[in-house]
């Protein structure tokens, strides 16, 4: 079942110690996976292919309009949480409401932190505590021309 996969902060770190201990390399990522489109997927198929586990660190709705806009997000936090999960290359999905995912990173300790090449290694969140830690940035090339954002936009202009 789906809803498996999703935890509370308290269990993904439990969960994580778990696989650790088991000596299996952890992945994480974040974002918002507002309307999944073929972009987040080949996205995080990617990063799961960096470890043996993907935990994704999901936006809370609160979280999401504050990055947003009050328009978004389109799909709530539990329906997008319930998504993720069902992907098979991601093992646990837990949310966050904090501005950054930087506590999170740090409860979680993940051995490789991943973002899209849309960013640089300087500017992705936590980076600098899991490289303290040994760890690796990873950084995966997007696929051109899919975003949530234009794909709202496109809708929006198919009326």
């Amino acid at each position: 079942m789906t809803e498996s996969k999703i935890l509370t902060r308290e269990q993904a770190i439990q969960q994580a110690d778990v696989w650790r201990t088991n000596g299996e390399q952890i992945v994480f990522t974040n974002g918002c996976f507002d309307i999944v489109h073929l972009g987040h997927i080949d996205y995080l198929e990617k990063a799961r292919s960096l470890g043996q586990r993907l935990i994704l660190g999901l936006n809370t709705d609160a979280s999401v309009s504050r990055i947003k806009g009050p328009l978004r997000p389109v799909v709530n936090e539990y329906a997008r949480a319930r998504l993720m999960a069902a992907l098979e290359f991601i093992d646990l999905v837990t949310l966050f409401d904090e501005p950054t995912p930087l506590e999170l990173i740090e409860a979680v300790r993940p051995d490789i932190l991943v973002k899209g090449n849309d960013y640089s290694i300087a500017t992705i969140v936590g980076a600098d505590f899991v490289l303290a830690r040994g760890g690796r940035v990873e950084t995966v090339a997007l696929v051109p021309g899919y975003s949530t954002t234009a794909l709202i936009e496109r809708i929006k202009q198919s009326f």
